[in-house]
């Protein structure tokens, strides 16, 4: 099978799944339960799994491998985001039955705005090879800033294009339904608008480690597309599971930061020792599992009485 093909049944597949999506599960504008949501979710994996396994039936072992290392890289940095859209959902009082809406629209800008970084990611490192020890640092700079900040904190009012839009364009003070824009006197955009550009322009800042950090797995574009599109497409299921369950992951960010400074080292010594990509799916699959299972034992530790 070649390679454009691939590329043909691929899009095709993603396009069919955000219409099946949107269109025909997700009609009601209901808050998913959490068993919906994990369903969901493990759904999604379970795709991504199969996926794997098609890549390794037509490219091989080492295809495999890097598929399913970029799509743990990608869905594990995912998480410690949905923490972000949900501090950003809350500080703009978001109505649940809306939440599902923006997470959509904003998938779709992330794989249209995804795809531009990864073409231009893969085809930088391609042709200045050096580049790749400046994402080395940048990963290892964003795994420690993450690892010492004490807690996430959200101030839209200091987002540059939401500042601009407000200039610009005339806001309304409540939400309408479903609209993003609403005709009065004149013409208005909604407070849902500007929940979408924020979570849009959040996501540019959060494409600047996710990227990179798959492109120290693998310069094969359709991999790093591949896993990259995978992990988006079950962000909305992903989202409503840890937003109903956030207190078990309490650790999670710890583990997280781990990733960025490994693949971050992974990097900056791939020129003079290259991890091999199983051994950076096991490394990293055992740091967030680590952390996963200490936050779980945290919170069932009962608390002792003085």
């Amino acid at each position: 099978m070649s390679q454009l093909l691939f590329w043909v049944l691929f899009n095709v597949f993603v396009a069919a799944m955000l219409a099946l999506d949107l269109g025909v599960f997700h009609r009601s504008t209901e808050r998913p339960t959490l068993r919906q949501s994990l369903i969901w979710s493990g759904l999604w994996i379970a795709l991504a799994a199969a996926f794997a396994g098609i890549l390794y039936r037509t490219q091989g072992r080492t295809a495999a491998l890097e598929f399913s290392t970029g799509y743990v890289i990608e869905l594990s940095l995912s998480a410690d985001n949905l923490f972000i859209f949900l501090l950003i959902f809350r500080y703009f009082r978001l109505p649940d039955e809306q939440q599902y809406r923006v997470l959509f629209w904003g998938i779709i800008g992330a794989i249209i705005m995804r795809a531009v970084f990864i073409f231009a990611g893969v085809g930088l490192i391609r042709r200045f090879h050096w580049i790749i020890y400046l994402f080395g640092v940048l990963l290892v700079y964003s795994g420690l800033r993450l690892l010492f900040q004490s807690g996430a904190r959200v101030d839209p009012t200091k987002n540059p294009v939401l500042r601009l839009f407000r200039r610009v364009f005339p806001v309304a003070d409540d939400y309408a339904e479903d609209k993003f824009f609403v005709r009065r006197e004149k013409l208005y955009a909604t407070p849902l608008l500007l929940v979408l550009l924020i979570i849009e322009t959040t996501d540019v800042i959060f494409a600047v480690d996710s990227i990179p950090a798959v492109l120290s797995i693998t310069l094969n574009t359709f991999i790093v597309y591949t896993s990259n599109i995978f992990a988006i497409l079950g962000l909305r299921s992903l989202f409503f599971v840890l937003s109903s369950l956030m207190d078990i992951f309490e650790y999670l960010h710890y583990g997280i930061s781990g990733v960025l400074v490994f693949v971050g080292f992974k990097m900056l010594l791939s020129h003079y020792y290259a991890i091999r990509t199983d051994v950076s799916l096991a490394v990293i699959g055992s740091i967030l599992l680590v952390t996963i299972v200490a936050s779980a034992l945290h919170r069932e530790k009962p608390v002792l009485q003085k």
